[in-house]
């Protein structure tokens, strides 16, 4: 089968996937910040914008190699926000041969449910798949097929960049933080019918972090952190060592990311309140996403 590729211009990572449907020849992720600061200026700083390119240079290169036929390229949360966004699809354009596609928060959703639920036992459903991002958070609920989809202004960057200023953060910060995305979580509650999801998925890099960590795991272990089962209660004990850590000192933690280490407390406030909100036992963990999802609409 020909290779093709999904590449996902997020907040705070950029992520390729290239794959033929049934195999995955290569997936990589580096978090570059194509947010930063996007929440207060609405426009995409040049030194995050350069560093996208840069990763989307690299990203050409490994598509060149698996002889890549056909490319997706998307752009969501920070560049919905950004007023000079076209700079920067004119510039990713120039590096990947093909423009971005400024994804809707509800067809970022859907994408993201079809990749998650595809090796997901419809039985099992419906399901709510949760993709946390830097910028928004995606709620879509269904079983095969997304029934209900909504996306809220929450995620690990914004989160940070509202309302984290301590290091570690205040417990006032923690608490504002958190009410706010409970205030939003009931606005979520009048358009997806969360509560009649039988299973929690979360998808995206705090999701993955935090079981990650919950783990201990010394490096990345892709294979042991889809499907985890993240409890609720490992959660919230995974939340309360980070957040209460200062960044020298929650960098050191196995399974979180260096780079990762000044939002990872924003994105979990936003998954540990979705759990208390809703009365989530357990998140099933996984690393099939909106990738995915943008693979298998080319096939």
């Amino acid at each position: 089968m020909k290779a093709v590729a999904a590449i996902d211009c997020g907040t705070n990572s950029t992520r390729l996937l290239v794959g033929d449907g049934t195999e995955q020849f290569e997936r990589l992720m580096r978090i570059t910040r194509l947010g930063q600061g996007v929440d207060r200026t609405r426009r995409l700083a040049p030194e995050a914008v350069q560093r996208t390119v840069d990763v989307l240079r690299e990203y050409r290169e490994v598509m060149d190699r698996f002889g890549v036929e056909s490319v997706r390229m998307t752009a969501t949360s920070a560049a919905r926000d950004a007023e000079n966004r076209d700079e920067f699809f004119d510039a990713a354009e120039a590096v990947v041969g093909t423009r971005a596609e400024l994804l809707s928060g509800d067809e970022e959703g859907r994408l993201s449910f079809l990749g998650a639920v595809s090796e997901l036992d419809p039985v099992d459903g419906p399901f709510l798949v949760v993709d946390i991002g830097g910028g928004s958070t995606e709620f879509v609920v269904g079983g095969v097929e997304p029934a209900a989809v909504t996306t809220a202004d929450i995620g690990c960057v914004r989160i940070t960049e509202r309302f984290l200023d301590s290091d570690p953060p205040e417990p006032e910060e923690l608490a504002n933080a958190i009410g706010v995305v409970r205030d939003i979580l009931e606005d979520v509650a009048r358009t997806v019918p969360v509560t009649s999801a039988r299973r929690l998925v979360g998808l995206a890099g705090t999701v993955t972090t935090m079981a990650a960590v919950e783990m201990g795991l010394p490096e990345y272990d892709r294979d042991r952190i889809h499907h985890f089962l993240l409890t609720h209660a490992a959660a919230e004990d995974v939340f309360r060592t980070l957040a209460t850590e200062p960044r020298a000192a929650r960098i050191h933690n196995p399974g979180l990311e260096e780079a990762r280490a000044d939002v990872i407390v924003g994105g979990a406030i936003v998954l540990v309140t979705i759990m208390r909100t809703w009365a989530f036992d357990e998140c099933l963990v996984s690393e099939a996403d909106i990738l995915d999802g943008l693979v298998l609409s080319q096939l």
